[in-house]
């Protein structure tokens, strides 16, 4: 097989790469898709601007990213009209991202009609969780009615970095348990048990569990509520507080945490409580995947804010000693894939990038070499 196009169309930029095996030959990304002054007017012009900028001789297949599969897709999967349809009928479960996917793979099946496409779904990575953990302790029958339950997200990335943290450590990565801990605007924690996911913190959107740049993340439900009846918001006023004016945003007035740090360097009291309460979050639910696995052999840091923010780190694992897990200050400070425990450490803390191109390039290989 030879040359395999990613897509990875976000809510208002499309990043591509195109690899010739595991080799990543060149890449790009179309930015600010929609807004005044900016790029493509919409997903569909900036894909087929992408496409129409390319020679695209000899590509052997298009693999796409998808946020959502819902319970349908457990896999990877070759896109024709009834795929198409189901990823649609998922919309109401990621309203701004499937859409965007599905424009995406709608342009390059018109543009290349023999060219075969592929939809990676950023659920997938998940369908292992056990019901215990997917299932929430609400009436059966609404759940089930309005397909409520916890479905994953970043699946791409905890998949990619599971493994790379397997193969740093020279281990087979099925017999592995990780804790990976994907930072960035957007943040999730996963327990990888043995090369499979047996517990994440996004639930049934992207919303659930970690503080992020602009979600809440974990937050008491009896809060919507009050907003509703105290406060009169809307349950769309509500959704934007939640999914646009939170998390680091609410806390400080930004959403980056190169600017928090700097902001609590400087001794800014709001920044340090926003440090404060996003590390002690992760400090949680590493304790909590820590009991639930067991034995755990690495905890892992991707992502912008998880590869690149060596606070973070330190302060998210602090006190955790007696678990067997510890931090090297020196070893913290540095660059690239590493492991940053001290050595003969009990849990090896690892930093790696993440690359989820290249996770859905691999995805994509697997399933058109196997057809």
């Amino acid at each position: 097989m030879s040359q395999v196009l990613v897509l990875n169309c976000g809510s208002s930029s499309v990043k591509w790469r195109r690899y010739d095996g595991e080799r990543a030959l060149d890449h790009g990304t179309v930015e600010r898709i929609g807004e005044p002054g900016g790029g493509p007017t919409d997903h569909t012009e900036a894909v087929q601007q992408i496409l129409d900028g390319l020679d695209l001789t000899g590509l052997a297949a298009v693999g796409h990213r998808v946020v959502h599969g819902g319970r349908k897709f457990s896999a990877p999967v070759l896109v024709d009209d009834a795929v198409l349809a189901a990823i649609r009928e998922l919309i109401p479960l990621a309203p701004l991202h499937n859409p965007v996917n599905l424009a995406g793979i709608e342009v390059a099946r018109s543009a290349l009609p023999d060219v075969p496409q592929v939809a990676v779904f950023d659920t997938a990575f998940h369908h292992t969780l056990p019901e215990a953990v997917a299932t929430y302790a609400i009436d059966r029958d609404t759940a089930e009615r309005y397909g409520i339950r916890r479905y994953g997200f970043h699946g791409t990335s905890h998949a990619y970095v599971s493994r790379r943290t397997a193969e740093l450590l020279g281990r087979p990565y099925e017999q592995v348990n990780t804790i990976t801990l994907h930072l960035g605007n957007g943040a999730s924690a996963c327990a990888v048990e043995n090369g499979r996911s047996v517990a994440t913190s996004m639930g049934m959107s992207p919303l659930e569990g970690l503080v992020m740049g602009t979600r809440s993340g974990d937050i008491d439900p009896t809060v919507i509520f009050h907003l509703r009846r105290e406060g009169g918001l809307s349950v769309d006023d509500i959704d934007d507080l939640l999914n646009h004016r939170s998390g680091l945003l609410g806390l400080t007035g930004v959403n980056d945490m190169r600017e928090v740090l700097e902001r609590r360097a400087a001794g800014d009291q709001a920044a340090t409580l926003a440090f404060e309460v996003y590390c002690r979050r992760i400090t949680g639910y590493v304790g909590a995947y820590y009991a639930l696995l067991g034995r755990v052999d690495a905890i892992t840091f991707t992502a912008g804010v998880g590869e690149h923010a060596a606070p973070v780190r330190a302060a998210a694992l602090a006190g955790l000693g007696r678990l067997g897990i510890s931090v090297d200050d020196a070893r913290n400070d540095g660059d690239g894939d590493r492991v940053i425990s001290p050595d003969g450490a009990e849990v090896s803390v690892c930093v790696i990038r993440t690359d989820e191109e290249r996770e859905i390039a691999r995805q994509t290989r697997d399933l058109i070499e196997a057809a």
